[in-house]
């Protein structure tokens, strides 16, 4: 089809019809907002209602102390447990280091015997190399 404007003949164009595409329905955002506990700070002045009766606090006892004649120095003495721990770890890793010690040793062994066997090899042909190109 074309349209007459005077002397001019323009084609109209022939669109084609457009896609149904599906409509996307997008959920609104929501904001996570912060938020925290007040904390109460009590006045200076604050002081104990008569009615009630203060509580005993136990005061926990000094780490016992290790005193060092010779250079006057106080070593404080570690907990059982912690004395237990460190012990516990030194002889397991002594152990697992003398047992894998002994089961790799003849391994070790035997590599070497190759590896210095190949190395002689490989100098004797080199030798021989050189003694035979001079």
């Amino acid at each position: 089809m074309s349209v007459n404007l005077g002397r001019i003949d323009l084609p109209t164009p022939t669109l084609p019809k457009p896609l149904d595409l599906p409509r996307v329905y997008l959920k609104e955002p929501k904001a996570l907002v912060p938020s925290y506990k007040p904390m109460v700070i009590p006045p200076a002045d604050l002081e104990r209602p008569e009615e009630t009766e203060a509580e005993e606090t136990k005061e926990q006892p000094e780490p016992p102390k290790l005193k060092i004649p010779v250079i006057d120095i106080q070593m404080p003495i570690p907990e059982a447990a912690v004395v237990v721990t460190a012990v516990t770890t030194a002889v397991i890793a002594v152990t697992t280091t003398t047992i894998t010690q002994s089961l790799f040793e003849p391994i070790k062994k035997k590599v070497q015997k190759q590896l210095q066997s190949k190395v002689d090899a490989w100098k004797k042909k080199r030798k021989e190399k050189t003694s035979s190109e001079s």
